[in-house]
Order: C-alpha cells, then sequence, then structure tokens
C-alpha cells in the first residue's frame, strides 16, 4: 500500500506558513499537519469542500500521512471521510483507493477551511488573536435546528 501524502493549496501557502511558528515568527500553531488539520475541521464544520487547483510543492511540500499518523490526527481524517459518505467502508485500511479517497476529501475541507482562515485573519497582526475570537464565534454559533418542531400533530 503506498503512503499518500496530504497536499496544501499553492494558494494557500503562505497562509499555512504564517499560522506556523518558526525561527522568525511565532504562529499559534507548532506544525503544518497540525494547520491542516485544524483548517480540516473548521472546513467540515462550516460545510466549505474547495477541491485542490494546483498544490504547493515546497514549503509546505506535501505532508506525509504518517506525520498526521504520530501526531493521534488519523482518526480526524477518517470521521471526516466518514461523515461525508456515509460508509465506514472509506476508512478500511486495505484498498489503497479507499486510503486515496480519504486523503481527497481531507485535502478538499482543509482547503475550504483555510479559505475560511484566509478571510477571517485577512490584515491581522496577531493570528493567535483573530483565531481565539473565531473560536468564540463558533462556540456561540451553536448548529441551528433543521425546522421548527411541530407539537400541534399530537393534539387531539
Amino acid at each position: 500500500m503506498s503512503i499518500n501524502r496530504i497536499r496544501v493549496a499553492k494558494d494557500k501557502a503562505e497562509l499555512v506558513r504564517a499560522l506556523t511558528e518558526s525561527e522568525d515568527r511565532t504562529g499559534p500553531f507548532q506544525t503544518y499537519a497540525d494547520v491542516v488539520v485544524f483548517a480540516a475541521a473548521l472546513g467540515i464544520r462550516r460545510k466549505k469542500r474547495i477541491p485542490l487547483d494546483g498544490f504547493s510543492k515546497r514549503d509546505p511540500a506535501p505532508i506525509s500521512l504518517e506525520i498526521f499518523i504520530s501526531r493521534g490526527y488519523d482518526w480526524v481524517i477518517k470521521l471526516i471521510a466518514i461523515a461525508q459518505t456515509r460508509t465506514t467502508k472509506i476508512i478500511s485500511p486495505f484498498d489503497a483507493e479507499s486510503e486515496a479517497e480519504r486523503v481527497k476529501i481531507f485535502e478538499e475541507f482543509a482547503n475550504g477551511g483555510l479559505e475560511i482562515l484566509r478571510e477571517e485573519c485577512r490584515g491581522a497582526v496577531d493570528y493567535s488573536d483573530r483565531l481565539l475570537l473565531l473560536l468564540l464565534s463558533e462556540r456561540d454559533r451553536g448548529e441551528e435546528p433543521q425546522e421548527d418542531f411541530d407539537l400541534s400533530r399530537f393534539l387531539g
């Protein structure tokens, strides 16, 4: 079975670098994998899935799936895939096609989440403050009910 890599869209590479800490800057995330997982979670939360149109080949280079597994993020990739496909067959460890599909779904939600982050962080000096505000607004946002519950059907 081939080891897939998680790719970052070329137009989001600078944002991913800016959100990551390095020798010359302090970002809110330690690794590129941390940024991508956060973005994928935001993408699925806001139902924003964007196919990659070209991907970054350097900094960040495609990230080995092993990095995500070693950081304990493999379950996030699997849960997003199950939520999207509505089948557990997508998490089969023996099917290379399923693994490739999981990676594709994850990349597209991460790309959607990065798009949201780019909009939310536009003009920000300190990304940590913006991310905190984003998290607070997501918490307060909650899930809107699909439709009002009608009690009249239980009357008479």
